[in-house]
């Protein structure tokens, strides 16, 4: 695995306009993933994982004002012309989304749209990626690929569906696949089939990926890396071993204690209290403070955190570092 990023993000901030006014959706982001490795951003709605990662693409909507840096394959991403940035995203980053009927055209077959990038990037004949097409829909375990390459979306299971998004996302070879929620549309057999389908096509072809998700299970089972995202900041990041057995912000701590336990029977859940907040409206130190078990520290209300160390590589955004919580509500 190479130590050199294939998406370098430092200093990541997006404000949105809006009729109410200017939204923060994303301030101050840094977070990086290499060859052969998989990071994952996790959160709830609205707390700036999606928008982080659409930013440094350059699929933040027209509205938004993006600053901070962005490299990818070394090349600096922000205030390049729209157009030399376009063939670097579509010649190296894949995209799969979460509902895979927001990504297939019904009226063009599958195996079209799945040639469509490598002619454009690649500079394939017609001929030639119409068999890219075959073998990659093969390669992403649909059936009989050479004879339901003609097929249209709708002939297709979602699962299947997902699968020729991950084919199309594959077409050029990318150094790196995002992946926003790809299985929450899917049912539980189905979600698993995907992500295993990620992992071994990753492992296979080294592909960087940065897995978008509130699913910890997935981070568990998936990732190397995560980043705790909440009110457009990281507030906590690290080897997802080390931040699963030490949770430092309480947020963490709570998101990991809302697990379903198998063991637990029919137990009710621990929940967190409260919603996550507005961008429009953010509170003015930590933005967790307001639903916070802890609260710790009147600095928590009025200043925000740096992001500190907490071990090799793990971080946390908090005055007070904590430990998982045992039956509290919040």
């Amino acid at each position: 695995m190479s130590d050199c990023p294939v998406l370098d993000i430092k200093g990541l901030t997006v404000t949105l306009g809006t009729r109410r006014g200017p939204a923060r959706a994303v301030a101050g982001v840094d977070w990086s993933v290499r060859a052969g490795q998989t990071l994952a951003l996790v959160g709830e709605s609205g707390s700036g994982k999606s928008m982080s990662v659409l930013a440094a693409t350059g699929l933040a909507p027209r509205s938004a004002r993006v600053t901070g840096r962005v490299h990818l394959l070394g090349t600096e991403l922000t205030g390049l012309p729209e157009d030399r940035r376009r063939r670097m995203r579509g010649r190296h980053v894949g995209f799969v989304f979460q509902d895979p009927t927001t990504s297939l055209n019904p009226v063009l077959t599958v195996g079209r749209q799945v040639s469509e990038a490598a002619e454009e990037h690649l500079g394939m004949t017609r001929r030639a990626a119409r068999a890219r097409a075959v073998e990659l829909l093969d390669l992403v375990g649909i059936p009989s690929a050479a004879r339901r390459i003609d097929s249209y979306p709708h002939q297709f299971s979602g699962g299947m569906r997902q699968r020729v998004v991950i084919a199309m996302a594959l077409a050029c070879e990318p150094d790196l696949l995002i992946a926003d929620e790809p299985t929450t549309a899917l049912d539980v057999t189905t979600q698993a089939q995907i992500v295993e389908l990620v992992a071994d096509l990753q492992r296979r072809l080294g592909t960087a990926v940065v897995w978008i998700t509130h699913d910890l299970g997935v981070v568990a089972g998936t990732a190397d890396e995560v980043a705790v995202m909440y009110g457009g900041r990281i507030v906590e990041q690290g080897p997802v071993d080390a931040v699963f057995a030490h949770p430092s912000h309480p947020y963490t701590s709570a998101l990991l204690a809302a697990r379903p336990d198998p063991a637990a029977g029919g137990a009710d859940l621990i929940t967190i209290r409260g919603a996550p907040p507005s961008p429009l409206d953010l509170p003015a130190g930590c933005a967790f403070w307001p639903r916070c078990p802890v609260r710790a520290d009147a600095r928590c209300e009025h200043e925000v955190p740096p992001l500190v160390p907490v071990s090799a590589g793990h971080h946390v955004r908090t005055f007070y570092r904590h430990q998982r919580p045992t039956g509290e509500d919040g």
